[in-house]
């Protein structure tokens, strides 16, 4: 299929770009807008600067990032291979990318400056010129406790000991749905049929801490199966499996709690309209119509702060 190279970017809604235009609205602009098709060759060079700051990321990111992806190469290898990975596997595999993503933010800054998406750059390399030692040791000790935890986590022990009840659907898959006619994305990092419950089951891998917002996402993912698969909320169960501390959180949802989330959707759509100056075409407002956040916290850590702040 032909790439298409669009003015602006298409309109639509996720659960990370609701959370990024919450946290400021001049960073919603930089990230959705002024650094759209700031990968391509031709593009003007305040596009790249802002395509590359969006792609920087930090120790944390990195690491969820990581884990991420390990835990679906897991799934995908004992489901396509029979092969239990190992703790030890996974730690040295982890390692190895936390590794790669320093050497690339140290050695290959030109590389990473004509190829954001190719090449990793960590914030604090970009810019303070050094990694924080004691972060980067902390998240690489964290390897061991959330691998050990995902091995033994309810929803891997599901897959590894009775496979043959389950209909796997594809992990990781850019998923989406059209809501009044707005196009929303779920990325889901596990979905299966449990044939024997009779239920669909969303799992969410979980890095971090527990946040109020997490149900609401799930309930997202939720509302996806109910559309796409037809099924009914009381054959969905949803689970937060957050691998840092072990703990599993198991839901089943109601009506009233999907609809709680389609009005926050909806809501938050309401607000990301105010940035459109032409609803078809999706062309923004100028980017100082994007109100900078009064948190200053939030300015001394963001991404953008080497062009925001210079304004």
């Amino acid at each position: 299929m032909r790439f298409e190279v669009r003015e602006f970017p298409e309109f639509s809604w996720s659960f990370s770009r609701h959370k990024t235009l919450l946290t400021c609205a001049r960073k919603y602009g930089y990230e959705y807008y002024a650094s759209h098709n700031g990968w391509l060759y031709e593009a003007e060079e305040a596009v790249k600067h802002a395509y590359r700051l969006k792609k920087l990321t930090n120790v944390p990111m990195a690491f969820g990032q990581i884990v991420h992806e390990l835990a679906e190469k897991a799934v995908r290898m004992f489901l396509t291979h029979g092969h239990l990975m190992t703790e030890e596997e996974l730690i040295q595999e982890g390692r190895a990318m936390l590794n790669q993503a320093y050497l690339d933010s140290r050695d290959r800054k030109q590389l990473w400056m004509q190829k954001p998406a190719r090449y990793k750059m960590l914030y604090d390399l970009y810019y303070e010129g050094e990694l924080n030692r004691v972060e980067a040791e902390d998240y690489r000790g964290r390897l061991h406790v959330v691998f050990a935890n995902f091995l033994r986590s309810r929803s891997f022990q599901d897959i590894t000991t009775r496979p043959q009840t389950m209909q796997f659907q594809q992990a990781e898959e850019f998923r989406f749905m059209q809501v009044d006619g707005v196009k929303i994305f779920v990325v889901m990092d596990l979905l299966y049929r449990d044939l024997d419950a009779g239920k669909w089951v969303i799992v969410d891998w979980k890095t971090g801490k527990e946040a109020d917002d997490d149900r609401s996402q799930l309930a997202l993912y939720a509302y996806y199966i109910m559309q796409k698969y037809k099924a009914r909320v009381d054959e969905i169960e949803i689970r937060n499996e957050y691998v840092l501390s072990g703990v599993n959180r198991t839901y089943q949802l109601t009506q009233a709690d999907i609809e709680f989330m389609l009005a926050k959707m909806k809501q938050s759509i309401h607000l990301m309209r105010r940035y459109q100056l032409d609803m078809i075409s999706n062309e923004p407002v100028d980017i100082d119509d994007f109100p900078r956040t009064e948190n200053q916290q939030r300015c001394d850590t963001c991404n953008h702060k080497e062009i925001c702040l210079a304004q």
